[in-house]
């Protein structure tokens, strides 16, 4: 087996617009790619990939997946073949069997080293005499409640490189697993093992399954660096991870506010604005920005108002635009940070600031105006399309006449002339949405005609809610977790669907499995036609704001009473067929 991380090293270097832009001649329409599908014979494009999460589907043909799907459709390559086709591409070596070793410590081993640490550090903070300078810090420095403190599971590394480590060892924690973790290291001058985090407060970074995964520490005076971090571990990928996303993710359906640090975003859940998130000492990637769509469609970003802070906001604009994400920034004077000006102003001051966060429009008409020269008819003409093309994606005509009227101006062209133009695209891409929605609803509804689960006409309703189940696993991670550890009873039995059955078992399997669930593995099993019906389920749970527990267990009981309607419709016909066949023998004897 080619080892996962050569996998994904290989999906990074092969971005999926770039790799099918070599085959197929693709078309920017708003923040996704279409060109017409390279496997089925078409005149209007039905081929769409979507880069922001590095998948594509074909509404023509049903085919779809990620770049590896795409290769062994294209190429008529197994799953293996593909991989090696896009390392050579990407210049990635695959080391041969034996060659490669994984990291022998597994994920759900790192998980219970974490949850001893989360144990200990807090244990320490709450100590009379060790915790007594880090609870002072955060209690009267940082005016942080006891309650608080307790719900985000602060603790206390103290100043000692040997205390932890001994603490973790007589729990039946290795080194080698302590290493792992990235909770121990060893010196370079003496080779013996310490404590990672030391004379730190410590913030731990708990996912949406509930799992700690990873701690940050900050220092209680000016010493540097002022927040350590875990690297990455088997358990914990930085670039994919947000911190407070395990309590946001049920509080952020109308907007999510996006801060630089951990004490920014303590003090907005202290303060009732539990939806904030901040990204894990790095700037915000593509993933974490996928990661948000899948909880809410607006972003308000709050970071710092240095000069860093302004830089970091433009990458975020720019990085949540390209997924999607109704971007706004919220402007603060008089303090430097959220956490500081709730703590001069108040709540309720903070409240309106938010309510009147701007939108990334002037950010994206910036960046198109200095991208054509308008002093040239043709270069105007196409800045003036990408423009109202942007307006024309605000639901708020408002908003969209402000936006004319600064965007004519800055153009010195008719506002009218460009109202229209924005109210043809609006008007275009509704049309264009509201035949998609018919279509897929008279398809869903028969379930004719479905090549790829030809078990949906013969139960239709019971193809719906298995549907909704997987969608949910395979996009949601708490709830992969949920039915894996028993919380929401599902088997493989309760469905009854062939594909149905073979997602959930493929899922189940993957996330029990030490690597842990990653999507792309499913290509080794599924068709590229099966794969593009995952996408659709997961497209579908992403256009949903309700996507909680609840919708899992109601959807998994929606699915047996189907199951158990039809075992009794079944039996219920074979009796009747069985009296009716004795009827027959009685009057013909």
């Amino acid at each position: 087996m080619i080892p996962r991380e050569i996998i994904d090293e290989i999906r990074a270097r092969c971005d999926i617009e770039d790799v099918i832009g070599g085959y197929v001649t693709l078309k920017r329409a708003g923040s996704n790619v279409k060109g017409l599908c390279p496997f089925h014979s078409e005149k209007t494009p039905s081929f769409t990939v979507y880069p922001s999460s590095q998948s594509f589907y074909c509404f023509g043909c049903g085919a779809g997946g990620d770049v590896i799907t795409f290769t062994m459709k294209y190429h008529s390559l197994d799953y293996a073949g593909a991989v090696e086709y896009l390392a050579q591409r990407a210049g990635i070596t695959i080391p041969q069997s034996g060659e490669h070793e994984e990291r022998g410590v597994p994920r759900k081993r790192i998980y219970e080293l974490n949850l001893a640490v989360a144990r200990y550090f807090r244990e320490c903070l709450f100590d009379p005499v060790t915790g007594r300078e880090a609870m002072d810090y955060l209690v009267n420095d940082r005016k942080l409640s006891p309650a608080t403190i307790k719900r985000f599971g602060l603790g206390f590394a103290p100043n000692h490189p040997f205390a932890l480590l001994q603490h973790l060892r007589s729990l039946g924690f290795t080194d080698e697993e302590m290493t792992a973790g990235y909770i121990e290291a060893k010196s370079q001058k003496t080779g013996k093992p310490y404590s990672i985090f030391r004379n730190r407060v410590m913030f731990p970074i708990i996912d949406t399954s509930g799992n700690v995964i990873a701690f940050g520490g900050r220092v209680m005076d000016d010493s540097k660096p002022k927040y350590l971090n875990s690297s990455d571990t088997p358990a914990f990928k930085k670039s994919k991870n947000l911190f407070a996303l395990n309590y946001a993710k049920g509080e952020c359906a109308e907007r999510m506010i996006l801060c630089e640090g951990y004490m920014d975003v303590i003090a907005l859940h202290a303060a009732g604005f539990p939806y904030a998130v901040a990204t894990l000492g790095t700037a915000i990637t593509s993933d974490q920005a996928r990661l948000m769509t899948k909880y809410t469609k607006k972003v308000i970003i709050t970071y710092d108002s240095d000069e860093a802070g302004q830089k970091a906001t433009d990458r975020a604009m720019q990085i949540l635009g390209e997924v999607g994400m109704d971007v706004r920034v919220l402007s603060m004077s008089g303090a430097k940070d959220p956490d500081e000006y709730i703590k001069k102003y108040g709540a309720p001051q903070f409240s309106r600031l938010l309510d009147e966060s701007k939108y990334g429009f002037y950010y994206k008409l910036d960046g198109i105006l200095a991208k054509h020269d308008i002093n040239i008819p043709e270069e105007k003409i196409k800045a003036a399309e990408e423009i109202t093309y942007l307006i024309s994606t605000f639901d708020s005509s408002v908003e969209r006449d402000i936006y004319i009227s600064l965007s004519s101006a800055k153009l010195s062209v008719v506002p009218e002339a460009m109202k229209n133009d924005v109210e043809r695209k609006r008007k275009r891409s509704y049309r264009a949405a509201k035949a998609k929605e018919e279509q897929n609803a008279r398809l869903a509804a028969r379930g004719i005609g479905d090549k790829v689960n030809p078990d949906t006409a013969k139960y239709v309703a019971a193809s719906a809610a298995e549907e909704a189940i997987l969608g949910l696993m395979l996009e949601f991670p708490e709830h992969r977790s949920a039915v894996v550890s028993g919380r929401v009873a599902l088997t493989e039995d309760d469905f009854v669907t062939a594909l149905g059955k073979r997602i959930f078992s493929a899922v189940c399997e993957l996330e029990a499995s030490d690597g842990g669930f990653d999507y792309s593995l499913l290509g080794e099993s599924f068709t590229p036609e099966e794969m593009g019906r995952m996408q659709k389920m997961m497209r579908h749970r992403r256009e949903l704001s309700e996507n909680g527990l609840d919708v899992l267990i109601n959807s998994a009981e929606r699915l047996k009473n189907e199951v158990n309607k039809t075992k009794i419709k079944n039996t219920d016909d074979r009796i009747a067929a069985i009296e009716a066949k004795r009827r027959r023998l009685k009057e013909n004897s």
